[in-house]
């Protein structure tokens, strides 16, 4: 069954053209032309991959992620965007999107940042488990929660799959480096404060829950998910 991707992009060659490349790899494309049809067309379609401009009337870019991310469905998102500064980038991902890429960009850059996002929410066969059980904690990658003690904790699909690569290899120590290439997937020009921030937001929802496992900072490496002795 062919995949549904959602295009909300106001410019209409652009949309045009993304549907005839999308079309090509075996979309079904929806586009919508404005913020508000976007998140109406989300709601309509139920999509398996949106890409979303940030420059649009009614609603922009940051509000429809919003909105999806405030659904239930996690969908991947990439971000298509004239804004190129570091600052747009952290934003964008630390709201929710699972990609950003500035415009004017090359289609087969885009194609396959695309099969990138998507194969790390469809996930590989035969590899780590998908849900991982320590002292009062419980992450779980199908069905996207994370309890903590007990209690469903709200954690955006990001802070999911960080804390899920953490924590898949206890006591390893990561580079911030290695957590964006792994998590992220996708060169993000050097810039590691989008790490530090999710790490900060997943501590506010960890924190003295139990003394067997935190998540712990290396200084001048990285972080680690470690797991306490005896």
């Amino acid at each position: 069954m062919a995949k549904k991707a959602l295009v909300v992009e106001d410019d209409i060659n652009i949309a045009e053209l993304l549907r005839l490349y999308l079309e090509k790899d075996d979309f079904e494309v929806t586009i919508a032309g404005d913020g508000g049809k976007g998140v109406a067309e989300f709601e309509r379609v139920n999509p398996d991959l949106v890409l979303l401009d940030i420059m649009l009337p009614v609603m922009d870019g940051w509000a429809v992620c919003r909105e999806i991310r405030a659904s239930d469905r996690k969908v991947p998102i990439i971000m298509l965007t004239a804004k190129g500064e570091t600052f747009d980038k952290v934003n964008g991902l630390e709201m929710g999107a699972d990609d950003y890429i500035v415009k004017p960009f090359e289609v087969k850059e885009l194609i396959a940042r695309i099969h990138a996002v998507m194969r790390r929410y469809d996930g590989a066969p035969g590899e780590k488990p998908k849900r991982l059980v320590f002292d009062k904690l419980v992450i779980d990658m199908e069905s996207f929660e994370l309890i903590v003690d007990g209690q469903r904790v709200e954690a955006p699909p990001k802070e999911m799959e960080l804390l899920y690569h953490l924590a898949s290899s206890p006591n390893r120590v990561y580079t911030r480096n290695q957590l964006l290439d792994e998590v992220w997937g996708f060169d993000y020009f050097g810039d590691s404060r989008t790490v530090d921030v999710h790490i900060k937001r997943l501590r506010e929802k960890l924190e003295n829950v139990s003394d067997k496992w935190s998540l712990k900072t290396v200084w001048g490496v990285g972080y680690k998910f470690e797991l306490k002795q005896g």
